[in-house]
């Protein structure tokens, strides 16, 4: 499954980078997200809840970045697995600054198996559109809340 897009958020693209690189800040932004520690230099294990239709449950995986590129780029390495089925991504995030504001470009793409994949294509694509929607609401929320920084 592919997931791309963009959207803007109303800071600059430094405090964008700090925004997005920041591991305890980070954990707030993901959804469902329960916990985040570090396992190593820029990759943290993560304890997640979320479901799609029917199906949900707990997820434990780890979430790496990579090809870091300051402040300009990164790519974004992710795998869970729980009870529900397993997931497996991987995307590009690109950091595009625009008179005082930032353009975050993100392409990507994901596997999903078990149990959770049999409630289709369509459904599992609505439900990351929704989850990278409230990401990026909750990354626009945190940046006004700090004044940019």
């Amino acid at each position: 499954m592919k997931l791309q897009g963009s959207v803007t958020l109303p800071a600059p693209r430094e405090a964008v980078w700090q925004l997005l690189t920041d591991p305890q800040r980070l954990a707030n932004l993901l959804p469902g997200a329960q916990k985040l520690e570090a396992d190593g230099p820029d990759r943290y294990k993560v304890t997640m809840k979320f479901g799609i239709a029917a199906f949900s449950g707990n997820f434990q995986g780890s979430v790496e970045l990579a090809q870091k590129k300051p402040p300009e780029s990164f790519q974004m390495l992710v795998e869970g697995r729980g009870a529900p089925g397993f997931m497996k991504g991987a995307g590009a995030i690109a950091l595009h600054e625009k008179a005082g504001h930032t353009e975050v470009k993100y392409d990507g793409e994901a596997q999903v198996g078990g149990v959770i994949a049999s409630v289709g294509q369509r459904m599992i694509e609505v439900a990351a559109k929704k989850i990278a929607q409230q990401f990026f609401e909750a990354a626009a929320s945190e940046l006004k809340k700090s004044g940019g920084a």
